[in-house]
């Protein structure tokens, strides 16, 4: 395949070279610009659920201090959902349902971890069915507190956004939970 506007030659198997292409394009400033953008106005988070954070995060998303505006609208199925929010501690059993979550969840994939226990266990610390989410997903925002209050939620939504659009990720890298299968 050859550009003839670029002088760029891709040589190979024909998807490879559609792959490198169209890489290539999204690269670019005003594209990627664009949409780094979009993706960090469209954090729709799963909310994993296990302890009392579940009702600041509730109290996040609620008309008081209005979440959406953020871009950030919470949805109940990971093949909708682009981040993960772990709420409260994470036992072995609960971590293997969270890597399911993570696995189904499409690219590009957000882990935000939310109070002490999600962060080290909590009053749990020393418990022998405890798992430090931070071992198992790649984490991008840790939301200290026990529990956290809903400005400490939009802070983090706030600090996200911001790391998506002024990195360069790179999308469909395939990030995997790390651990044991």
């Amino acid at each position: 395949m050859v550009c003839p506007l670029m002088g760029i030659v891709l040589v190979g198997n024909l998807e490879e070279s559609a792959r490198k292409a169209s890489r290539w394009f999204l690269e670019k400033p005003p594209i990627r610009n664009l949409r780094d953008w979009a993706i960090s106005f469209s954090l729709w988070p799963v909310h994993f659920t296990t302890s009392c954070c579940g009702a600041e995060f509730a109290a996040a998303s609620c008309p008081r201090f209005d979440a959406e505006r953020f871009g950030f609208l919470p949805f109940l199925s990971p093949r909708q959902t682009n981040l993960l929010l772990i709420e409260g501690t994470l036992t072995r059993k609960m971590a293997e349902a969270a890597k399911i979550v993570y696995q189904q969840m499409p690219e590009p994939k957000f882990v935000i971890l939310m109070g002490v226990c999600a962060l080290d266990g909590g009053i749990f610390h020393n418990s022998y069915n405890i798992v430090r989410p931070h071992e198992l997903f790649p984490v991008d925002v840790f939301i200290p507190g026990c529990p956290p209050r809903p400005e400490a939620v939009a802070r983090s939504i706030i600090m996200l956004q911001r790391k998506v659009r002024n990195s360069k990720y790179i999308w469909g890298d395939g990030h995997e939970p790390k651990g044991e299968d």
